[in-house]
């Protein structure tokens, strides 16, 4: 384990120093968050029929969606682990004393987490606590309705964390049975942004799709985890929600599990 902490620490602290890009990526998560609140303010003011979330239920999923997208929604595998792939050092890491997947996925969990740092809370600070200061409090993003909301939100976004951390292996691990891993890496995580609720809250698609969005993983990244939050999920409906995702991160741990085996079986590195 001590070996496992020790790359977490030092593949976190690495991508902390992406300061100026995390800078860039916030000004412009914010202003598409605006841009999305703007929407949904014109939608709901022209909407005649009840609508499954509230106005401000909706403009707080935005504003999340916003704050945590580099952290939730697994945009590509670990381009250093593909590089290595690609050249063949990956030989050096199947030289280690430890497991190759667990070290992996050390990577991709210190990769998933350190925007939170860089992006998601100055995000939040400004979505929480500066916008009701300049006026427009009804776009801000409100505080959970309770403490029970509160702590259900965290313990189902830490499993929102590893559920991305084990979908990000396996875009990873594609490397291993594509020359250049680039088609993987680019339809899969737009699936991934329209089923989890990053485009359009899942609550507001049609009825007939949504027993099918909702059993997918992918709402068990964005969608359930917001919806604690903003009280459009109640705290009780936390055991589902964990038990959702549980199934789906054993999964996913599993065939990611059974595709790296399987690669190192057929890996032929050349070279000296």
């Amino acid at each position: 384990m001590n070996a496992y902490r020790s790359l977490f620490v030092a593949r976190f602290a690495l991508l902390l120093q992406y300061r100026a890009a995390a800078l860039a990526g916030v000004a412009t998560q914010l202003f598409w968050g605006f841009v999305k609140v703007m929407v949904l303010e014109a939608f709901f003011s022209h909407a005649t029929s009840t609508q499954p979330m509230t106005l401000q239920e909706a403009i707080g999923y935005a504003w999340l969606g916003q704050a945590f997208i580099m952290a939730i929604v697994p945009w590509s595998g670990d381009r250093d682990i593909q590089d290595l792939i690609r050249s063949g050092a990956v030989g050096y890491d199947l030289l280690r004393p430890t497991d190759l997947y667990n070290f992996w996925f050390t990577r991709a969990l210190a990769m998933r987490t350190a925007p939170i740092v860089l992006r998601a809370m100055p995000i939040l600070g400004v979505t929480m606590l500066l916008l009701p200061l300049t006026g427009l409090s009804g776009w801000s993003l409100a505080f959970p309705p309770s403490f029970a909301a509160l702590v259900a939100f965290f313990l189902a976004f830490i499993s929102a964390i590893l559920l991305s951390s084990a979908l990000t292996m396996l875009l990873t691990v594609s490397m291993m049975w594509t020359l250049s891993g680039e088609g993987v890496n680019s339809i899969f995580p737009t699936l991934i942004i329209f089923c989890s609720g990053m485009v359009v809250p899942l609550p507001f698609f049609p009825e007939w799709i949504k027993p099918l969005l909702n059993a997918l993983p992918f709402s068990g990244l964005l969608d359930q985890p917001l919806r604690l939050f903003t009280g459009n999920l109640p705290p009780n409906a936390l055991l589902s929600v964990l038990i959702h995702q549980g199934f789906w991160i054993a999964v996913i741990v599993l065939f990611g599990r059974f595709l790296v085996s399987r690669g190192v079986n057929k890996l032929v590195i050349q070279g000296g």
